[in-house]
């Protein structure tokens, strides 16, 4: 029964170890699964004088793009195409450079080791197959069978490619971080400050809001002498002043009633006795649950999203009801069982709210539009002529923004290192709009002019001066309070404000003093009923009393030490992995040729390109 189990698994297996293996070279090591190329256009480039071949990157680039594709309901979008491409092209230098690295060290792995690691670890994915689980639990009996019986030469194959490259990495891994320590004091020390709690009250002495602006006199030599001590924190960035046209991809009134009209369709077909599990295949946009004949399994009240929870555990047994909104979409439901009140069995149908198809060609169409009127028209006329309007915007080499588009690096690198002034650009894509833009001025990095910098470096000074003030009347305050006279009384005199905060710990967010400042720090350094002097964060001061405090379990912390031991060595393990491999790269001779040996590639490829799609 187990391995005729396995045998029917054995597809999904070979998928899994694929993947795994494939998600291990492209997130963690960044190379394809053979870790050669074939040689396809060639070479792309060179580390170290090892040429990256563009076989290899295309492997890397086709993953991310799965990967990507795999986490998003929405087309991929041209820009993610351009920032995947770099993304692989990183990759795979940096799986050259380990490869390059095991040489040096003479890092191997014999055949003893690959079976030791097939018997005895299997890949993290197997855990989660149903074929080698008893009760829920992995079963390593289970798995050996299936290894001892596994007559699939291409599975046996691929596992065995696995191993020969994990197991060479893990002690690269191992040489790298060798000579992590952690005392005990240093893990009591993180345990204390996530599980250590105050209450407090305190005095928020508000300077920039309780002193004028009137009573604070900045002169024009104060504010020159800043800008003249202070050039560091001017420097500019690379700027660009652009107009934009922006086409969004909202959702309009009609594309969500037309999703109404197709989800009440399938209910009335349900209810007319089609079949639940026939439709939610041939209808549902949830593919996992479709492919089960809309299924979720059992499931517990408040796993769900609010609007569906309420209304499945509100649903008859039996029938189909909706359709439900969500975030996500348009549910068609039906209760299979109900165990009390608080776990239950459904299966749904989901009607995405997404642009119709007449829609979507629309969208298309103009973008298409906008960009042949770009090729010879200013963006305002462009804009002019198919009624949009246009927004002016400074983007920068660190911070490229447009209103109704989100984030456009794309349109950025386009207009730094390849744009002139009064040039357009073609129509670029976002997940939340197609935008062009025009280049108005370009500004070069350096100190912002004085001229500039005048009004920033005025609210500075302001604000450094009311600081001074608060502190010295907060020092006042500090002093009668310490004489005995009683907090709050003490806050009422000066027209203050007293308020409560907490139970709260060392990394937590605090509503009203922030996180990790002198205020926080503050309060845990005070004994009950002690008050503080007058601690300063970046935007206000305060005077902090201590009310009680909660002390960290020291039982509940030895009973899960090694567990956080083992937490804080893999963390201290990747951040020493992700310096060696800097560190590896800056010392390292990199050659990108991407842009004089890659040519646009084929239309009738198979490789999807992102873009518009027509």
């Amino acid at each position: 029964m187990v391995m005729r189990q396995m045998r029917e698994n054995t597809k999904w297996i070979m998928l899994v170890t694929a993947l795994a293996f494939v998600a291990l070279m492209v997130f963690e090591w960044g190379m394809d699964v053979t870790g050669r190329s074939a040689g396809g256009v060639g070479e792309i480039g060179r580390v170290n004088g090892t040429p990256v071949f563009y076989d290899e990157y295309l492997a890397v680039y086709r993953n991310l793009y799965d990967q990507v594709q795999l986490q998003q309901e929405e087309p991929i979008t041209s820009q993610q195409v351009s920032e995947m491409e770099d993304a692989a092209f990183d990759e795979v230098v940096n799986a050259i450079l380990v490869r390059q690295e095991l040489e040096r060290r003479g890092i191997r792995v014999t055949d003893d080791e690959v079976r030791q690691a097939a018997q005895f670890n299997p890949p993290p994915q197997f855990a989660q197959n149903p074929g080698f689980l008893t009760d829920g639990q992995f079963d390593f009996q289970k798995y050996q069978q299936f290894l001892a019986n596994q007559a699939d030469e291409a599975l046996l194959l691929q596992l065995e490619a696995y191993y020969r490259d994990v197991i060479p990495r893990g002690k690269l891994v191992r040489q790298i971080s060798t000579g992590i320590y952690l005392p005990d004091n240093l893990l009591w020390q993180r345990w204390r400050d996530q599980n250590e709690t105050v209450e407090i009250r305190y005095i928020p002495l508000d300077p920039g809001q309780r002193i004028p602006d009137d009573e604070i006199q900045i002169t024009d030599a104060d504010v020159r002498s800043y800008w003249n001590e202070h050039q560091e924190d001017f420097e500019q960035p690379q700027r660009a002043r652009v107009r934009a046209v922006v086409l969004s991809k909202a959702l309009t009134a009609a594309d969500s009633a037309e999703a109404l009209v197709r989800a009440q369709d399938i209910l009335s077909r349900l209810q007319e006795g089609e079949d639940f599990a026939e439709v939610a295949l041939l209808e549902s946009s949830d593919e996992v649950s479709a492919a089960e004949g809309g299924d979720l399994g059992v499931f517990r009240k408040g796993q769900m999203i609010a609007s569906f929870d309420s209304a499945v555990f509100a649903a008859p047994v039996g029938e189909v009801t909706g359709p439900v909104s969500s975030p996500v979409g348009l549910h068609v439901i039906r209760v299979g069982e109900r165990w009390g009140q608080d776990s239950i069995q459904a299966s749904h149908i989901l009607v995405p709210w997404a642009r119709s198809d007449s829609a979507e060609i629309a969208l298309l169409t103009m973008a298409d539009s906008l960009e042949t009127l770009g090729e010879t028209l200013s963006v305002t006329d462009a804009a002019a002529t198919l009624g949009m309007e246009t927004q002016e915007a400074e983007l920068s080499t660190e911070f490229a923004l447009l209103s109704g588009a989100g984030q456009v690096g794309e349109g950025a690198d386009w207009a730094f290192e390849e744009a002139a002034v009064g040039d357009v650009s073609p129509v670029f894509e976002t997940s939340q709009a197609f935008y062009m833009i025009e280049v108005l001025s370009t500004m070069p990095a350096g100190v912002l002019p004085l001229d500039d910098a005048r009004e920033t470096i005025t609210e500075i000074l302001r604000f450094e001066r009311k600081m001074a003030r608060a502190r010295e009347t907060g020092e006042e305050l500090v002093r009668r309070i310490r004489s005995g006279e009683a907090l709050p009384n003490v806050a009422a005199d000066a027209g203050l404000e007293v308020r409560p905060a907490g139970p709260f710990a060392r990394n937590d967010f605090v509503p009203g003093l922030g996180r990790y400042n002198a205020a926080i720090g503050a309060a845990f350094g005070l004994d009950v009923g002690q008050v503080s002097g007058v601690v300063e964060s970046p935007s206000n001061a305060y005077i902090v009393e201590l009310l009680a405090r909660t002390p960290a379990d020291s039982t509940e912390w030895l009973g899960q030490r090694e567990t956080q031991r083992q937490q804080v060595r893999a963390q201290i393990e990747q951040r020493r992995l992700q310096e060696w491999l800097t560190s590896l790269r800056a010392a390292a001779r990199i050659v990108d040729r991407r842009e004089e040996v890659l040519q646009p590639v084929d239309e009738s490829a198979p490789l999807p390109q992102g873009g518009f799609g027509f």
